[in-house]
């Protein structure tokens, strides 16, 4: 059963969160860790994120310097496989336009196939750390990646060549900017972009973070209004750091409600400020559960606690 049948199917707001790969030469323990805290809350599926390639430059025993392309965190696949194996739990891995050729990226599609992974979110990603605006490796818009996953689906390969045998195809998710994607000239833009995402396959769309609750409904409704009947799943965070009153807009071009960086701006320690993204986190979740959304999907990088104390008062 895909992960949008099981939203679909679930008779109350459906609970999912979101895993980071280990970063290399770390074990898979903590992902085990995090899991064992959160699933008691019965995860419908758990997303894991995928990281592109870095460029870094490593000297030579000359003394000069080549570039050469280093992955801090690897092994997206493995670790989907492992934690569908262990916890029978439904796995999205992240599928990447960002640092991955459409080459690399048909290589996933079939790996994921025969591991009988068949639930995947596609997303463009973010630009290199020291580029100043995304430069494509392979696909340039995550419309492109879903045009390739879509052909492999039909049976086709990249060089136009069919499948001897064609499995079960891919169902798949896409990303939804609220308060608008950091390169949308407007929100008008953002929606025709949604629309083209669901009326080329997406099943289902699930948001950037946010930290509020009337941007989120406004935006569904306007996704109604432009013909987007796909469930929109809220994606929430409940911040934990100082630092996030001002990391967290910057990094995901979000908003803080004013009662909330006041509360955040009075804080004199991180375990102040994580009380405070716990009362807020519990607030947005209650509200979007008592409005009725199919599922709420929990960003926990760094926040598992947190996201656990928000669990056990919602769910």
């Amino acid at each position: 059963m895909s992960v949008i049948d099981k939203i679909l199917q679930s008779k109350t707001t459906a609970f999912s969160f979101e895993l980071l790969p280990p970063l290399k030469g770390n074990s898979i323990d903590s992902v085990y860790r995090t899991i064992d805290t959160l699933r008691e809350f019965d995860p419908k599926y758990i997303n894991i994120t995928t990281h592109r390639s870095e460029m870094v430059y490593r000297e030579l025993p000359n003394g000069l310097f080549e570039r050469v392309a280093e992955r801090h965190r690897p092994g997206t696949v493995a670790i989907a496989a492992a934690i569908q194996n262990k916890y029978k739990i439904p796995v999205v891995p992240h599928v990447l336009c960002s640092g991955f050729t459409e080459s690399e990226t048909e290589y996933v599609l079939m790996d994921l196939q025969f591991l009988g992974i068949q639930d995947l979110l596609l997303l463009r990603g973010d630009k290199a750390r020291h580029d100043k605006s995304f430069i494509p490796t392979g696909h340039e818009h995550a419309t492109d990646l879903q045009k390739q996953v879509n052909a492999f689906n039909q049976g086709f390969f990249l060089d136009g060549s069919k499948m001897k045998k064609q499995d079960a195809p891919f169902s798949y998710g896409m990303a939804c900017y609220p308060e608008k994607h950091e390169e949308a000239p407007n929100m008008a833009s953002d929606l025709y972009w949604a629309k083209q995402k669901v009326d080329a396959g997406a099943s289902y769309l699930v948001t950037q973070m946010f930290f509020d609750n009337q941007k989120y409904f406004d935006f569904v409704a306007e996704c109604r209004e432009a013909d987007i009947h796909v469930p929109i799943i809220p994606g929430i965070k409940p911040i934990t750091l100082m630092s996030q009153l001002t990391a967290l807009p910057k990094i995901f071009h979000v908003d803080y409600p004013e009662a909330l960086s006041s509360e955040l701006a009075k804080c004199k320690t991180d375990a102040e400020a994580t009380e405070v993204g716990v009362e807020w986190c519990t607030l947005q979740a209650r509200d979007l559960k008592e409005q009725g959304v199919p599922s709420i999907h929990f960003y926990s990088m760094m926040a598992t606690q947190s996201v656990k104390r928000v669990a056990e008062s919602v769910y």
